[in-house]
């Protein structure tokens, strides 16, 4: 008898790992973790980037490789701020894009492309995604005279991304191409 009443509490606990290992399985809604990017997106901008994944889940074709997951600590991100839109894209240093996000692609549309409250969303959808691979660590590339700028290198350091450099890598004519004539009216 006291080799049944030790086994029976053994049972359980396996019992009790597989019922919390199945319940992580499901998405966790503030568990504590200031990282947890899904809760922190707007509803909308959530809703239209959950129903876009559910489209490309569909059309996934079926006699594709599995591509292999490769770890990317250290990485490069590109902002483009232009007065039209924002797009940022993070790569790795030899500049494989691992991830990018553009205002248009989060929902945004018209004049609102370029404000900085998009640009700190796609900020935080790029990140997101980067940090899948495993991204730590990244140098920024701000292209562009938009309105995002700023925005978006912030919400890279509060998403959890540790910045090593800021560079400008803004196109400056040296006096390039002629202008027009002036309008005589």
């Amino acid at each position: 008898m006291t080799e049944e009443k030790k086994q029976e509490p053994k049972i359980i606990k396996e019992e009790e790992k597989i019922q919390s290992i199945t319940e992580m399985d499901e998405p966790v809604v503030n568990a504590g973790n200031p990282l947890n990017m899904v809760e922190e997106l707007p509803e909308e901008i959530r809703k239209k980037l959950e129903k876009s994944k559910e489209d490309r889940k569909v059309n996934k074709k079926k006699g594709r490789k599995k591509k292999v997951d490769k770890k990317v600590p250290v990485g490069v991100a590109h902002v483009k701020a232009t007065y039209n839109n924002t797009i940022v894209a993070l790569t790795d240093l030899s500049g494989n894009v691992i991830s990018w996000a553009s205002a248009g692609m989060a929902g945004f549309k018209g004049p609102k492309k370029s404000t900085p409250y998009a640009a700190q969303i796609i900020t935080r959808i790029a990140v997101e995604k980067a940090k899948e691979f495993g991204l730590t660590e990244v140098s920024v590339m701000v292209k562009g005279v938009g309105t995002g700028r700023e925005s978006a290198i912030r919400a890279l350091n509060a998403n959890g991304l540790i910045i090593t450099s800021i560079k400008d890598i803004t196109p400056i004519p040296h006096n390039g191409c002629r202008p027009k004539k002036p309008r005589r009216v």
